[in-house]
């Protein structure tokens, strides 16, 4: 362990035995009924910490404080200027503390801390990035299309408080993806991070006062999902709710918003589908093939869990995403040679495994992988099926793990291909590898997904994202991002 890493670990373990506390009005305070929970390290599965355990009463706290905040405009007084400003200092600090946070994100999640530090970075780009927005966020004239005597303009508001709701599989990421926005939009708000990964959105909370955000603007209980995360999805003065996660909680979230109708964005589940045609860099290909069904341990949303690939190279294609699987190293993220950390839970792992399990019992062939590895943490190979079908489980649900169905087709099989592919409750991704610029963009205009990556590509700021069908609605990053948390009003004036 080089003496960064030991001076980030050492900060990092002084900061794990604090007494971990909400943040409510620009105060960190114990939950109501004095309850705290443990959150673990998937490694070893052993007790980091013990967490506040958020209420009802705490949500009921928290929405208050944002609610006063957002009427006695705290955030939106400041000028648009010193508030970008603030989020720059944000951005700033995040840098600063980076490897803190990585080691942090690594303790809580798993992930590896190279991959840690990476999403904590990418963080201090999306604070800037939104930065940015909030003097740009400026409505439009409807005088050159009024009648004479008519004055006509529109104006983009704050929607008011926010309630936000982020999973486990990248904790400061899905937090930040959230907040930043929101704070451009002129918001305040509540976030309710995983009860898996609760660490660094407390940091956060920490580094977000001490660059200026007023009291009372970012509010964060932790606490578990069907008590603290349901309070506020029920939340009678919450005007806007943002939720990444599954689509099963998804749905439960829509049906909690009807109370006041409160708006509602949503990321939620995906069953990627990747087509790879003969003409095809193979080698970046059948790389970039495994970076997006393994990266993050195959727990990530857009992983591109089902592959279609021309019977023409598909032997190659397959030989080389198993060879790749063979040599990635799991273990502990704080490890240097690791390259896929432990699954997030026990049941999250005995989930991975039910899914492999029930799929070889069905008759799929295990071409690598496919196997629980003895270890004290939660522990799963990168694995490869073949001879899956549509009517498996593992071919139509999401898994969350580190698990890759591949399938061959012929010349003229390509448009039951894109059908295939398209049949699916899920519609977030897809990719597709290829150097014919007719197969990438008709192909990229027949897939039902919300985003297309082309011979790679990663996720980038400026371009908005989300998904058709079940994988959620509305648009994070980019423009649509930030008027996600935003009203629009228009205004007609006699002259």
């Amino acid at each position: 362990m080089d003496n960064q890493l030991q001076s980030a670990r050492k900060i990092a373990d002084e900061f794990l035995t604090r007494r971990h506390r909400l943040l409510i009005g620009g105060e960190w305070v114990g939950a109501t009924s004095g309850k705290t929970f443990p959150t673990h390290d998937p490694a070893t599965g052993r007790t980091i910490a013990e967490v506040a355990e958020g209420s009802s009463e705490d949500i009921d706290r928290a929405v208050a404080a944002a609610r006063t905040a957002f009427d006695e405009n705290r955030w939106m007084s400041i000028a648009p200027t010193k508030r970008a400003a603030i989020m720059d200092r944000v951005a700033v600090l995040l840098e600063t503390n980076a490897d803190e946070l990585a080691v942090i994100e690594t303790l809580d999640n798993g992930k590896p801390l190279k991959a840690a530090k990476d999403d904590v970075l990418r963080c201090a780009e999306k604070f800037r990035y939104c930065a940015g927005w909030i003097t740009k966020l400026e409505g439009k004239s409807f005088d050159a299309v009024l009648p004479a005597g008519w004055h006509g303009y529109s104006v983009r508001e704050p929607v008011g408080v926010a309630g936000l709701i982020v999973p486990w599989n990248f904790p400061i990421s899905m937090a930040v993806n959230k907040v930043a926005p929101a704070l451009a939009a002129g918001c305040t708000m509540v976030l309710k991070p995983a009860e898996q990964t609760p660490l660094t959105a407390l940091r956060l909370g920490e580094l977000l006062l001490e660059a200026g955000v007023p009291a009372g603007v970012v509010n964060i209980v932790t606490g578990y999902g069907a008590e603290a995360g349901a309070a506020l999805a029920n939340h009678p003065d919450v005007d806007k709710l943002s939720f990444t996660g599954s689509t099963v909680v998804g749905k439960a979230i829509v049906q909690a918003s009807t109370g006041n109708l409160k708006r509602v964005s949503l990321e939620l589940g995906g069953k990627s589908p990747v087509i790879v045609f003969a003409d095809a860099d193979l080698k970046q290909a059948i790389t970039g093939i495994a970076q997006f069904v393994f990266g993050n341990t195959g727990q990530n949303c857009g992983a591109g869990t089902r592959l279609y690939v021309d019977h023409r190279v598909y032997d190659q294609v397959l030989a080389g995403v198993c060879a790749i699987a063979e040599k990635l190293v799991v273990g502990s993220g704080l490890d240097a040679r690791t390259d896929l950390g432990p699954i997030i839970s026990q049941r999250q792992l005995q989930r991975v495994m039910g899914y492999i399990d029930g799929a070889s019992s069905a008759g799929a062939r295990v071409q690598t992988g496919g196997r629980q590895i003895d270890s004290e943490g939660y522990f799963v190979e990168p694995t490869v099926l073949t001879g899956t079908s549509p009517d498996m489980a593992v071919w139509r649900e999401e898994i969350f793990g580190p698990v890759l169905c591949a399938r061959s087709f012929q010349e003229d099989e390509l448009d039951a291909v894109i059908a295939d592919a398209n049949n699916s409750t899920y519609g977030l991704g897809a990719y597709v590898w290829t150097t014919n610029l007719r197969f990438a963009h008709t192909t990229a205009s027949r897939l039902k997904a919300g985003f297309v990556r082309v011979n790679g590509g990663s996720h980038f700021n400026v371009m908005p994202f989300g998904g058709y069908k079940q994988s959620g609605w509305g648009r994070e990053s980019g423009r649509e991002g930030i008027e996600l948390f935003t009203e629009h009003k228009s205004v007609i004036m006699g002259l």
